[in-house]
């Protein structure tokens, strides 16, 4: 039985402000008492798991990037505690004989997904790798929340799966329930979802800055091109002849080229905000460093538009937002400026041809592109404050 249940406070009480996007937890275990289940996703510490930390997490896919990255996270994390931890290849190792750097936290053992007790966490991050998850999935208790990093449940379309994965769909039922997790735009729907589907790497760089535009009828729908840069550890963990470094180093590769999987997942975002078909040409390249992403944006604005229209919009639409902050004019982001963190840094610029603007919005890709904004997500669906865990700054240098 879960240690974990649903309650109105967290260790005390927990109240709302500024129509529950503001969340104040107070802390008094002194005067932690029993009450009767309702229906908000705050949680509590049980009597007696005081030492430990009340929610429970399972771990699916912990030997990649975004699985360690989840651990590093957590370590700061004063509710959720890795409980289990599956990697098939790596079943039966420690964390630490996988991941050095992660040898001062105190880790389960890595089994195999066939040997998980789920009955034994109270959330899962599912960290597999494409085309594995909707079985597993499909397959784990309903009572768990559940927010997966995969490609899987991206895409609401299933023949769009079925064309840009080539592999058929799984899990159509359970598909039509996943919420499309971009924090920032989609919090409301989080909040009441069981299955989020985390975005990827681009579209959350490129829809950030972009979906607001379009929402407020700036920007044109056409014409709008990506050129997308990302560092070589948003290629996975895997050995890859074109990952190796002498492949890497002293060197930029486009690769992906009309043919990106990212996509149709971008184009879905902008489609249902802009209310018809929005079509991109993008175009990603590997760049010679480990981690962080840079989207540089062109578009096309609305008649009448200048580009101060746009940088007002972005601002009035993230400037209560502590994870996306529009920079001061004429500030160019850079990805050292948000490495390590879950922060995206954006500004708008003239383009010297008429009309046009060019956006520049850059992340890091492991952190806001997937186990950061993961970890923001489920803080959301179980009512915590979505910052918790996450207000570590940016490393530099």
């Amino acid at each position: 039985m879960s240690n974990v249940s649903t309650f109105s406070s967290i260790q005390g009480c927990c109240w709302f402000k500024d129509g529950e996007r503001k969340i104040r937890v107070a802390a008094d275990k002194q005067r932690v008492k029993k009450r009767p289940p309702s229906s908000m996703s705050c949680f509590r510490v049980s009597a007696n798991r005081s030492s430990e930390k009340d929610i429970r997490i399972g771990l699916l896919g912990a030997s990649g990037y975004t699985g360690a990255e989840i651990v590093r996270l957590l370590a700061n994390h004063p509710h959720f505690g890795v409980t289990l931890m599956t990697a098939d290849r790596k079943a039966g190792q420690s964390m630490d004989s996988v991941f050095p750097h992660l040898t001062a936290q105190k880790l389960p053992r890595l089994i195999s997904v066939k040997d998980a007790d789920f009955s034994s966490v109270d959330a899962v991050f599912c960290c597999l790798p494409h085309g594995t998850t909707q079985d597993i999935i499909k397959a784990l208790p309903t009572a768990l929340k559940i927010v997966d990093l995969s490609a899987d449940f991206r895409l609401r379309d299933i023949s769009e799966y079925e064309e840009w994965y080539g592999q058929p769909h799984t899990a159509v039922e359970l598909q039509k329930e996943v919420v499309y997790g971009l924090t920032e735009l989609l919090r409301d729907d989080i909040k009441k979802a069981r299955l989020v589907a985390n975005p990827g790497c681009y579209p959350t760089s490129v829809q950030l800055p972009l979906v607001p535009l379009l929402k407020a009828n700036l920007i044109k729908h056409e014409n709008i091109i990506i050129d997308a840069k990302s560092g070589v550890s948003g290629a996975g963990r895997g050995a890859k002849e074109t990952n190796l470094y002498s492949e890497i180093a002293e060197g930029i590769s486009s690769y992906g080229v009309t043919r990106h999987r990212h996509v149709p997942e971008i184009e879905q975002g902008l489609s249902d905000v802009a209310q018809s078909k929005v079509t991109v040409s993008f175009t990603p390249h590997l760049m010679p460093m480990i981690r962080g992403m840079q989207s540089t944006i062109y578009v096309e604005m609305a008649p009448g538009v200048r580009t101060e229209d746009l940088y007002q919009q972005l601002k009035s639409s993230y400037e209560e937002e502590e994870f996306v902050k529009v920079l001061e004019e004429g500030v160019v982001p850079r990805t050292h400026n948000v490495r390590g963190s879950n922060y995206c840094f954006m500004n708008v610029f003239p383009d010297r041809i008429p009309g046009r603007a060019i956006i520049i919005s850059v992340i890091d890709n492991l952190v806001k592109g997937a186990s950061g904004q993961a970890l923001q997500n489920l803080n959301i669906m179980l009512g915590l404050p979505e910052t918790t865990g996450l207000l570590h700054q940016p490393v530099f240098p």
